[in-house]
């Protein structure tokens, strides 16, 4: 076969593309070429990406092509994108192509075979959460790939639930394969974890993490409420107040507005605003804190939990969702609609070393079952689907 897949998410391949979409798209291809040697792959990639950069994808059954959309970005982006990018999907007599994100859409006049993996369905499902002009974006692109896929991979069960509730897909049409767990999650050293806590400006302080961009489907104004029930409570039982709480992530729509939260419910100097964490630090800050939360009103697979429970951290994490069907038994459920119970979880948390150790030993169990390799079989099983 000749597989194509739209790899222009990854716009960073030394580093692996650490967040969202690029990384998922960069660990699919590197497994799929460590395990086919048989088919024929050809990467689509971004102009931006250097073929210098690109060059550990090299092997012989792969051809990168470089979408040359750079010389024509002030003259009718869409239309060039359309006979162009048609154009050069046709020129590679492709038995399919794979494109990793709805967002990252294959030409309507393409009339090859078409698949797309979908990864969340938030704007759908809490729409007040989103500003209109992004929201109106992702749904006429989301409307147009589901409808011309040939097949849909989901990343969660949930995911494919709530693609057939809204689409109204047929059931076959969409197939569930779950991400897996990048591996330098299970190693790192404590000179790595010296470092990273001093290049965030955590220093020696306890620490509770939140790993995520800065948005209100994250719930962060309620994380904050209940932070700040857990200092209170604490303080008010005689003891001694030695927490952080480390918002890790870059910064999304109306972030700003969570910083001044902060000092409104005076916990602004309890709070450290960490900004975009770099792939390599995030399996020391997650080894070092205290336990890990993660409130979200909505996900699509959460892939931070994994990451948790690879490093050991205990976690609180929403029940809503995909969390569930991921996370299991590994980590304390609480409804993201009630502080009191984020906060209750969090004093739990806190006070007990054995409900921490059970935790971990749970999750270590969980992550198991989440493996890049075990995806792209998987996804590979969807493309030969295609012979």
């Amino acid at each position: 076969m000749r597989i194509g897949i739209d790899a222009r998410t990854i716009l960073n391949p030394e580093k692996g593309e650490a967040i969202g979409v690029g990384h998922y798209t960069y660990q699919l291809i590197r497994h799929l070429l460590e395990i086919d040697k048989e088919n024929e792959y050809v990467l689509f990639f971004d102009y931006r990406v250097r073929e210098k950069d690109v060059a550990k994808f090299a092997q012989s059954n792969v051809k990168i092509k470089f979408y040359p959309f750079s010389d024509y970005k002030k003259f009718l982006p869409g239309a060039y994108n359309e006979i162009l990018g048609s154009a050069i999907l046709t020129r590679e007599k492709l038995d399919v192509i794979h494109t990793t994100s709805p967002m990252s859409r294959i030409p309507v006049s393409y009339f090859g075979k078409t698949i797309v993996t979908v990864h969340d369905l938030a704007v759908y499902k809490l729409p007040n959460l989103f500003p209109n002009g992004h929201k109106a974006k992702v749904k006429a692109m989301m409307t147009m790939m589901i409808s011309k896929a040939d097949k849909i991979i989901a990343v969660s069960q949930s995911t494919k639930k709530d693609i057939e509730d809204i689409f109204a897909t047929p059931e076959e049409k969409t197939e569930v394969i779950y991400s897996g767990i990048d591996k330098r999650f299970l190693a790192h050293s404590n000179v790595a974890r010296e470092k990273v806590l001093e290049k965030y400006g955590i220093g020696n302080n306890k620490y509770i993490l939140f790993l995520g961009t800065l948005e209100a489907i994250k719930n962060i104004g309620r994380l904050f409420k209940a932070f700040k029930l857990f200092r209170e409570d604490r303080l008010k039982n005689g003891k001694k107040w030695d927490y952080k709480l480390v918002m890790a992530g870059k910064d999304g729509w109306m972030a700003s507005r969570y910083r001044q939260m902060a000092v409104d419910l005076e916990i602004a100097q309890d709070v450290i605003f960490t900004g975009y964490v770099v792939g390599d630090d995030l399996g020391p800050l997650f080894a070092q804190a205290d336990f890990f939360v993660m409130p979200s009103l909505y996900e699509g697979f959460g892939t931070t939990v994994l990451e948790a429970f690879a490093t050991g951290t205990p976690a609180i994490v929403t029940n809503v969702s995909s969390i569930p069907e991921i996370a299991g038994d590994a980590a304390r459920l609480v409804d993201p609609t009630n502080v009191e119970e984020i906060a209750i979880n969090m004093i739990e948390l806190s006070n007990s070393e054995k409900l921490k150790q059970d935790l971990r030993e749970k999750g270590k169990k969980q992550v198991e079952k989440f493996n890049w390799e075990k995806c792209a079989r998987e996804t590979l099983e969807v493309y030969k689907s295609f012979e």
